[in-house]
């Protein structure tokens, strides 16, 4: 009860006309409250009240710090973010599920369209659920409990008998060697020893993610323009691709669907990083491509069992189950650095926050959550309510402006993932 009992401590100062009671219902529908326990849930209506604003009333502002959650009960709120934009959510919508706000600044400002019903919590609140979403452990859900095929394959990584790929030698020994600050010369010889890796890089230098009115003619001049640590983390990245393969039809057409994802993700994450100038977007755009990699020896598993022991629901139903926990182990197999070890258990944590400063964990979440937008996915919330979102400094996001960004970034997008796929 010690987190319940932090969440009725926060305290705000906002003008209210009333308050009004909390009912089971709209409690139920609200992310991540909804996931405490009836008795629980019962206990946070006791003790919170909803805040009645009037139409006109400005609930939060933009750039203000935020150490509280807010939620929209009823109503409609205007948002308007940095450069003017406006956009409504009301209650009716999915959205209004998620937090209008969960960063630690607003980055919009929200104003009543209507007479609404405000709920405010601290921050606290968001981590109802995390040790669950972000557990180490495969946890098969109650509802997927007779897929044969998941419990077959939970078994086998609980027993340690899991086949885990291994990281491409190109890229052990680039890793290796610049561990004794080799410099470029010495890391050209390396990459040379892989002529397909070697062609790809000086594709690479030449795609539009480097804009650069001379093309590099030579993987010296490639390596030079990218940069040493930028260079390590493409090998690894243009490695990876190899190992995205198999002879069943029917895994193979998954694999590169999921290849195709994965470069889009990261091409998001390599923008996104460029734009914001916090993150290195080589960097970035590893964490991109390595942020689903626990899909591969599922899919690899899968290869090995009879035609007839699975289908194709089974294999759709085990996915979001295993790939993040699959993807976290790859990574400490491969001797990942700490800061990338989780961003396949936590990429999709929209909630997510670890720390007041941007790391890759919040470029992949901002990146996933940009691919989704435009597309009639349900339950998705506001870009602006997620904290990522609120780490940002040189780039302000909204609905409008994170599409907006993705057109000016189309034919980047396009042209890496031409580079990449092939």
């Amino acid at each position: 009860m010690a987190l319940l009992s932090s969440f009725f401590k926060e305290k705000t100062t906002n003008t209210t006309v009333l308050n009004k009671k909390l009912t089971l219902d709209v409690l139920k529908r609200l992310i991540p409250i909804r996931n405490l326990s009836n008795d629980k849930l019962e206990s946070f209506a006791l003790k919170h009240k909803a805040e009645v604003l009037p139409k006109g009333q400005v609930v939060f502002k933009l750039n203000e710090p935020s150490k509280i959650v807010t939620f929209l009960l009823k109503g409609t709120v205007s948002l308007e973010d940095e450069s003017g934009k406006n956009f409504d959510i009301s209650d009716s919508e999915i959205k209004a599920n998620f937090p209008l706000s969960s960063g630690l600044k607003y980055t919009t400002t929200a104003t009543a369209k209507t007479e609404v019903n405000i709920l405010r919590v601290s921050h606290k609140v968001m981590t109802i659920g995390s040790e669950k979403r972000n557990s180490a452990k495969l946890l098969i859900p109650d509802n997927l409990k007779d897929n044969r095929l998941l419990q077959t394959f939970a078994q086998q990584f609980m027993d340690d008998e899991l086949e885990v790929p291994s990281l491409p030698s190109i890229a052990i020994q680039l890793r290796k060697a610049m561990q004794n600050e080799i410099g470029i010369d010495e890391a050209v010889k390396i990459i040379q020893l892989d002529p397909v890796i070697s062609a790809k890089l000086i594709e690479v230098a030449n795609c539009p993610l480097y804009i650069c009115n001379t093309p590099a003619k030579s993987c010296f001049e490639a390596v030079k323009r990218i940069g040493l640590n930028a260079t390590r983390s493409l090998v690894v990245s243009l490695s990876i691709k190899n190992i995205f393969s198999s002879k069943s039809p029917l895994i193979k057409k998954h694999l590169d669907q999921q290849w195709k994802r994965s470069i889009y993700l990261s091409s998001l994450c390599f923008i996104l990083a460029s734009t914001d100038k916090q993150m290195n977007p080589e960097e970035a755009l590893l964490a991109g491509l390595v942020a689903d990699i626990g899909i591969i020896p599922f899919l690899n598993f899968i290869t090995k069992l009879p035609a007839d022991y699975y289908n194709e629901k089974e294999i759709i139903q085990a996915i979001p189950v295993i790939k993040g926990v699959v993807g976290t182990t790859i990574l400490k197999n491969w001797g990942f650095a700490e800061e990338f070890i989780n961003i396949p258990l936590q990429s999709e944590d929209w909630y997510y926050h670890n720390e007041d400063k941007i790391n890759y964990t919040d470029i992949v979440i901002l990146s996933r959550l940009h691919s989704k937008i435009g597309q009639k996915i349900p339950n998705l919330p506001a870009i602006t309510s997620i904290p990522a979102a609120s780490k940002l400094k040189s780039i302000t996001l909204s609905p409008e402006n994170s599409l907006s960004i993705l057109h000016d970034a189309k034919d980047k997008i396009n042209e890496t993932l031409k580079t990449f796929a092939t």
